[in-house]
C-alpha cells in the first residue's frame, strides 16, 4: 500500500449534505478496493487566486490515505462525476517522506 494525499476542492454553491455525500462517496470507493482513508481536513472556504470556471472560490478538503494505485483510481473516478467536485488532485507521498512523518511525529511529542 502506498501513501497519497488528495486535494478536493468543491463548488461553495452545493449545500453541505451534498458535499458530505460526494466525499463518503470518493472514500466508499477507496475503501471498497482496500484503501485506508487517514485523516480528512477540511480547510473551509477559501479564494481562488484565480477564476475557476466563473467562480471566486471553493470549499478545500484534504484527506490523507494509504492504497493501491487502483482504489485510489475508483475514488478519483467518483470526483471527476461528482458535478459538487470543482477539481482534485491526487499526489503520491514518497516513502522516504511518509517514513519521516510517522518518526518525526513522536520526537516532537517527547521534547514538549
Amino acid at each position: 500500500m502506498r501513501p497519497y494525499e488528495t486535494m478536493v476542492i468543491f463548488d461553495t454553491a452545493s449545500d453541505d449534505t451534498a458535499v458530505n455525500a460526494a466525499l463518503e462517496r470518493g472514500l466508499d470507493a477507496l475503501r471498497a478496493k482496500g484503501g485506508v482513508p487517514g485523516q480528512v481536513v477540511r480547510w473551509g472556504r477559501r479564494p481562488f487566486a484565480y477564476e475557476v470556471g466563473k467562480k471566486r472560490e471553493g470549499y478545500y478538503v484534504v484527506i490523507e490515505l494509504t492504497a493501491e494505485p487502483e482504489a485510489v483510481a475508483d475514488m478519483e473516478r467518483v470526483f471527476v462525476l461528482a458535478d459538487e467536485v470543482i477539481r482534485h488532485k491526487v499526489m503520491r507521498i514518497p516513502d522516504k517522506v511518509a517514513g519521516r512523518r510517522a518518526v518525526a511525529a513522536p520526537a516532537v511529542a517527547e521534547e514538549g
